[in-house]
This record gives structure tokens, sequence and C-alpha cells, in this order.
């Protein structure tokens, strides 16, 4: 069976972990955090947890990356979060140097895993990744889109009093006040969801699930974690399955949207071997519009990260 590390044993991991031992999906997760006995911690609390909610997958805290060889799929956490008033830029120094650290220890003990970004500034970081591990494109992604996604179909569900399960929508461009949501793209049980809803509080949804993880930090004073922690696992879980779910991902476009040398969201086939395919939508030139504005904040905060030299 196959093995996961997540690193980081802050709150997003450790929901991450959590939420992939009661898929049962492998036989170890392995969570790694600097602080050794946190992470030990919560892995003993989740493996505890077991013959309750009856799973068999066995969870093991570490602080040595030796524990983590041979891992199929990590997904990286690590990194300092967001607090009020701080944008995702700003973390960028930080977590640049602690995700550029961590994927150069993965791949010392892994020769070829898949590995899944969640730290912030998301796109960015997923570049930090990618440069560092030397791996395939196809196996260096971020979660952003299906959070994104999350929030914005639980709104919807709320304003409409319909099951979230309903609902399917697309979001595009930079995790963050950038990011592109596609009402065109948007159904209720395949029902356009333009004729459900006026176009005033539609807006007024897509302009809610833009801040929508500023909104719950200034809620918690910290990031959220139960639907982030979720959304990276339901990613470990298409590639475990080789289930070949399109989803919206932080992936590297080569040309794609007009873009090149950019980790952006966008929808991609996701199965055993990472990103087997990045869709391109025909979009309109409202919405091109838009991603290339979405494109430019994120090229201007890589940009930052390039003149780091890290």
């Amino acid at each position: 069976m196959s093995k996961v590390t997540v690193v980081g044993a802050g709150n997003v991991g450790a929901t991450v972990a959590n939420v992939l031992a009661h898929k049962d999906l492998v036989k170890e997760v392995v969570l790694l955090d600097i602080k050794g006995d946190l992470a030990r911690g919560k892995a003993l609390d989740s493996w505890q947890q077991a013959s309750i909610d009856y799973y068999s997958t066995y969870l093991k805290g570490t602080d040595d990356y030796k524990d983590t060889a041979n891992s199929d799929i990590v997904v990286i956490t690590a990194g300092i979060p967001r607090k009020p008033g701080m944008s995702r830029d700003d973390l960028i120094s930080t977590n640049a140097k602690i995700v550029t650290a961590v994927t150069k220890s993965i791949m010392e003990h892994s020769k070829n895993p898949i590995i899944i970004v969640v730290s912030n500034p998301l796109d960015v970081m997923t570049y930090a990744a990618y440069k560092a591990s030397g791996l395939d494109a196809s196996r260096v992604f971020g979660m952003a889109g299906i959070l994104d996604t999350a929030r914005y179909r639980a709104f919807l569900a709320t304003a409409l009093d319909v099951s979230p399960k309903d609902i399917q929508a697309v979001l595009m461009g930079g995790h963050g006040d950038t990011m592109v949501p596609l009402p065109r793209y948007t159904t209720v049980a395949g029902i356009p969801v333009t004729e459900l809803i006026d176009e005033k509080d539609l807006d007024a949804i897509v302009d809610r699930t833009k801040v929508g993880g500023g909104e719950l930090v200034k809620l918690m004073g910290t990031s959220a974690w139960y639907a982030p922690g979720a959304a990276a696992a339901q990613m470990v879980e298409a590639i475990l399955k080789n289930e070949n779910r399109i989803f919206p991902c932080c992936a590297m476009l080569n040309g794609q949207y007009g873009v090149k040398g950019l980790f952006l969201g966008v929808p991609v086939k996701l199965g055993k071997a990472g990103i087997e395919q990045i869709i391109e939508l025909k979009l309109n030139k409202e919405e091109m519009h838009l991603l290339e504005e979405s494109a430019g904040h994120v090229r201007s905060v890589m940009d930052v990260f390039k003149n780091m030299d890290i």
C-alpha cells in the first residue's frame, strides 16, 4: 500500500493527516514537523481514534526526514500562517525558505514523489517546491482551487437553500483576492446557476469568495484548516485511486491560456501520475481579461521570490 507524508503538524497538516486516515486509503501517514513532539502527539491522538472511527491507517509523528523515505505523495503545509491584516504576499520571504528547505529534505529520501503544496502564498510556493525538487511539473502542484470552489459552493448552497453536493463550479487564477470565479461554468444539478439567482446576489457571493480566506482569518485570528485540510486530502485520494477527477489546481502553464512559466489555478485531470492533463476552457473576453490580471499579480509576487535568489 501507498505511503503519504504530510509536512507541518499545524492545524492544516494535522487535518490532512486525520482526513486521510479516515479514508483508509494508505498503510501509513507520516506527520512531520520541526516540533517533533507536536507531530508525535497529533499522530498518536489520531491513531487512538482509529478503533472508534474504524480505519486501519497508521499515523506516525516525527521530526526526522528519514521516516518519510519512499513516500508516494507528500503534502507540504509547512510555513507561518496568516495573521489579521497580513496579506499572502507578506508571507513570501519566510515561507519560501521553509518550502525550499522542506522540499530538498524530502527529495533526499524519496526518489519520485508527487508533491502537493498548501503553503501560502500558494502559487509562488508551488513554484519554489517545483524548483527545489527537480521533478516534472506534472508531479508538483498546489491546492487552492478545490478550497476556493468549496467556499463558493458553500455560499451558493446557503443562498439557494440547496445541498452543496449538487453544486459544480470552476474557479481559476491565483489563490486569493485575484481569483477568477466563473459563474458561466457554475451549475446546480446541471441547471445554470444564473437561472436560479439574480446577478446582484451572485456578484456578492463571488466577491465574498475572493476574500473567503481573509474572512476566516478575521473571525479566528488565524488561517482556516478544516476545509483546506479536506481539500488536500481529496487530491491525495484522486491520485491514489487514479480517479482522473477534474479539479481546479495550481499548475505550471506552458502556453495554455496564453501564460508561460507560471503556476496558476486551472482545471486539470488528476490521476496516478499527478496532473494527467491541463484542460483549456474557452473563456470569453471578460473572463480572459480577469485571468490575465490574476496572472499579472502572481507574476509580480514571483518576481519578489526570484529576487530573493534562494
